[in-house]
């Protein structure tokens, strides 16, 4: 793969478009088939392979335009004639345009020696000349001595900037400059003037990288921080953001987990299916079977305190839960703050998932936090369904209000169940203070862990569809 190739992949992870190793490789053989002589046949060509949706397909259009876009050096009027000349074939021109493209800070491509930054004599040739299919070249080299695809902050532009008027050859201009103002004060007053117009380019330039290599670096950086909030404590206004990062999640956990898994135990010999398979050439063994054990998608039940700030927290699994419909087919969902109600069919019947939630917290959100109870309606709506099979995903605060927690129907459950895992939003610490009956629920769970952040239900779901059985 080419250095061009791999900035340019940076730029469209920057610019939110999700690109594999995979489709780096394919991406790279597609360079390799078509090279980078045409420009739209190289767009068309990487569009295939790097963009998958329209979204994407939009995103990765404007991102190519903007990084293949390399004119910074506009010719001046006098030199119109020489620019003209310039792009005959063999010119300048073919690193410009439809022709051969280094791409921002990238050099030369593969099979096309960039040649290295220029010396200041060279600089000052070109400057005076007005060449400016070579100060595209210069500038280009100097991007990627410089490391410019690296850059990260709107602070940098100037430390960037200076870099590469260095590596140009800015001491030597400067000399150049000091020496002809004794000699030639006119000369060195345009001399001085190019290099003040070269500073602008550069720094222009670096601007464009900037916001290339940048481009929904704040978004990103905003989603992080959100990731790992308490969810409790999220703004009304980050609700979009949050819905949007939950359904990446859920999309990458499905990218992960979506093909049905085998387990191959190689050295079990499956006998009967070998001797079946070996018939028609009178027993020997040209086909072996191995044994395999296949890994089912779980089913899954969901239970959720829908009461208070621990609304905010069972609104999020719910959300992941029917995003991961690919690899959950099997989800139940109840809800309860006191009495327990199923919500699985209110979730298949809305078309839009915010509705069905707004509807389960007004409907089951409103009475006293009531465990003991809840338990109770669970054991009569779904304690048959539930097999060696099933994980049973309760979350909740456990604050029953001292009421009877009932952890003998949580036994019945644990007993019946594969695992049973219990998200309670509320550090350790908190957990047996007050009215929480965490102490007396925890035995009869198979995990029971501090989960308050959208970064702990990702952790927490996918290992439940790592470990699926």
């Amino acid at each position: 793969m080419t250095e061009v190739l791999g900035d340019f992949i940076r730029a469209l992870r920057a610019a939110d478009i999700r690109v594999s190793t995979s489709e780096s490789i394919d991406a790279g053989n597609v360079v390799d088939l078509v090279g980078l002589g045409e420009r739209e046949i190289l767009r068309h060509a990487l569009s295939q392979v790097l963009a998958k949706s329209e979204d994407e397909k939009q995103a990765f259009r404007e991102t190519f335009d903007r990084f293949f876009a390399f004119d910074q050096f506009k010719a001046k009027p006098e030199n119109a004639a020489a620019e003209r000349e310039e792009s005959e074939p063999g010119s300048g021109e073919s690193q410009n345009g439809s022709g051969g493209m280094p791409g921002p800070g990238g050099g030369g491509t593969e099979g096309q020696p960039s040649g290295g930054a220029p010396a200041p004599e060279d600089l000052i040739a070109m400057l005076e000349s007005g060449d400016q299919a070579a100060l595209q070249m210069a500038l280009a080299e100097a991007a990627r001595q410089a490391q410019l695809n690296r850059i990260r902050l709107f602070t940098q532009r100037g430390m960037y900037t200076r870099r590469m008027m260095e590596i140009m050859g800015l001491d030597g201009l400067n000399d150049e400059i000091e020496r002809r103002e004794r000699a030639d004060p006119a000369g060195a007053q345009r001399l001085a003037d190019a290099r003040d117009a070269l500073r602008e380019q550069v720094r222009d330039y670096v601007e464009k990288q900037l916001e290339i290599f940048t481009a929904n670096a704040g978004r990103q950086l905003r989603e992080e921080v959100l990731s790992q909030v308490r969810l409790g404590n999220i703004d009304r206004s980050d609700m979009k953001i949050m819905r949007t990062l939950v359904a990446k999640m859920a999309k990458r956990l499905v990218a992960l987990h979506s093909r049905r898994k085998k387990v191959e135990k190689r050295g079990q010999l499956d006998m009967r299916r070998t001797i079946r398979a070996n018939v028609e050439f009178d027993g020997l063994f040209f086909h072996t079977v191995w044994k395999q054990q296949k890994i089912d998608r779980p089913k899954v039940m969901a239970i959720c305190d829908v009461s208070g700030s621990v609304a905010q927290v069972a609104r999020f699994l719910l959300m992941f839960l029917y995003s991961l419909q690919e690899v959950l087919p099997r989800v139940r969902s109840f809800a309860f703050s006191g009495q327990l109600g199923e919500t699985t069919e209110l979730f298949e019947r809305e078309r839009k998932i915010d509705e069905a939630l707004t509807k389960v917290l007004r409907d089951f959100g409103g009475g006293s936090t009531d465990y003991g109870q809840a338990f109770v309606d669970f054991e009569r709506l779904a304690l048959d369904d539930i097999d060696h099979r099933t994980t049973v995903l309760i979350l909740g605060d456990a604050r029953s209000n001292y009421g009877n927690p009932r952890g003998d129907i949580l036994k019945k459950i644990h007993a019946r169940a594969r695992r049973v895992i219990w998200l309670n939003p509320e550090p350790k610490s908190l957990w047996n203070s007050g009215d929480s009956e965490m102490k007396r629920l925890a035995p009869y769970c198979d995990t029971a862990k501090t989960c308050a952040s959208l970064k702990d239900l990702e952790r927490v779901i996918s290992e439940l569809l790592r470990h699926a059985a």
